[in-house]
Order: C-alpha cells, then structure tokens, then sequence
C-alpha cells in the first residue's frame, strides 16, 4: 500500500489558495469541504467547520482556523469575538478530497455553547460493543 506525498506546492500562488490544493478539494455544491477539528495531543473531536478556498488559504497562511459560516455567509476566524482561538499545529486532506483534518491547540472552549467540544452530552443511543446480526 503506498502513500501519496505531502503537497509540494505552496499553500498560496498570488495571493490565493494554490492551484494544486485547490484542485485536490472535492467542494459541495456550495463549494464548501467539512473541516473535523481535532484536539493536539489528545486527538479529541471538537467541532466540525466549514471551508471554501479562501478559508483554507487563511488557515493556512495565518495559524488561525478560518471557517465559511453557511448561517451568516461570511467568513470568521475562531475567537475572534469569544477568545477561544484554535491555532493551527497541521492540516491534512483526506483521500477522498472531501474533508480536512485541522489539528489544533484549542484555547477555551471551542464550542459556541461555551462546552469543551461541540460533541460533548449529545452521545446517542447505540449498540456499543454488542455484536449485530
């Protein structure tokens, strides 16, 4: 089983997302990739985003997550008005293209409930460790 190589290119060419990264983005039809958000360290699950080409090109080229908010149709950079900031250790795209995994230093909450992560009380009911037929 071989791997793909990491990107060679730049994460940015004029100012804009590289064409390369770009390309490899399978975007929805609003041209948006899901964005998991994962804890250093710990690999706990905070939240899940959203990101077109300019929302990852900030992320990568500030150090600070950047989501597209499909509510208010507008960019926002986590923190910016709470202070819990998410600040980039490593982005990853997965190998179908459709999402990315940002590991972060998470500092605060990082869910807009004020609750550690976005997942936390909200387990549902299911068959864990039972064997299914």
């Amino acid at each position: 089983m071989s791997q793909n190589p990491a990107f060679a290119a730049p994460a940015t060419v004029g100012g804009k997302l590289s064409p390369q990264i770009a390309a490899a983005l399978k975007k929805d039809d609003a041209g948006l990739v899901a964005a998991i958000i994962q804890q250093h360290g710990s690999g706990e699950v905070l939240m899940l985003g959203w990101m077109d080409d300019e929302a990852l090109r900030r992320t990568l080229t500030t150090g600070r997550v950047t989501f597209w908010s499909r509510s208010r149709n507008e960019y926002w950079r986590k923190g910016d008005t709470s202070g819990h900031s998410q600040l980039v250790r490593s982005v990853a795209l997965d190998c179908d293209g459709d999402a990315l995994l940002v590991i972060v230093d998470q500092i605060g909450a990082a869910c807009h409930t004020g609750a550690h992560t976005c997942f936390d009380g909200r387990e549902l009911p299911a068959t864990v460790g039972r064997r299914v037929s």
